[in-house]
């Protein structure tokens, strides 16, 4: 290999290198604040999703393209782009194939994933039974929805907690459409 191109290629690992200890350390972290099951499930969504921080490689998994509707909250930030692969939405949750991937749109146009979303419809997990699981802990009932949820903000940090339904850190887009969820069932 010429010098020049490894030299050339040093940037691209170091960028490697630090990207892994960065992902490594926020698994760490997850882990020591919420445990190791959590830890593991973190490490496996970002694991699964990583390729989706390009919303043309979400789309060419399954996932929907154009989603006109930002969720948010006048006090707690948003949610964000909903973007469903409906394909994975049955009576099981799997940490590796989240139901829906969380984009906010930047100001320049372009889509971040933020985080994802696990859903299971009333339809397929009665109401009135008891909640899934997921990692161990229960997903929340939205009634309005008619479903079981649970976020999990993966890829974007969220000072009101990993599960959090909304990021204070996450806006919508001025001027685009916008919509509010009641708050969930306790």
């Amino acid at each position: 290999m010429p010098s020049s191109l490894r030299i050339a290629s040093l940037p691209g690992l170091a960028c490697l290198i630090l990207s892994l200890s960065c992902a490594n350390s926020a698994t760490s972290n997850v882990a020591q604040r919420y445990g190791p099951q959590v830890g593991e499930g973190f490490a496996r969504v970002r694991a699964a999703t990583a390729s989706f921080v390009s919303l043309d490689s979400a789309v060419a998994s399954g996932y929907l393209r154009d989603v006109a509707v930002c969720y948010n909250h006048p006090q707690h930030g948003a949610m964000g782009f909903h973007h469903i692969n409906r394909a994975y939405v049955d009576n099981k949750v799997d940490v590796d194939h989240p139901e829906i991937l969380l984009y906010e749109r930047r100001d320049d146009g372009r889509y971040a994933l933020n985080g994802v979303e696990f859903i299971v419809p009333y339809r397929l997990w009665s109401r009135d039974s008891v909640p899934p699981k997921l990692l161990g802990l229960d997903m929340k009932q939205q009634d309005e929805l008619k479903l079981w949820y649970l976020h999990m903000w993966a890829w974007t940090d969220n000072a009101a907690g990993l599960f959090a339904d909304y990021n204070p850190g996450v806006k919508c887009p001025p001027g685009g459409q916008t919509a509010q969820l009641r708050d969930p069932s306790p």
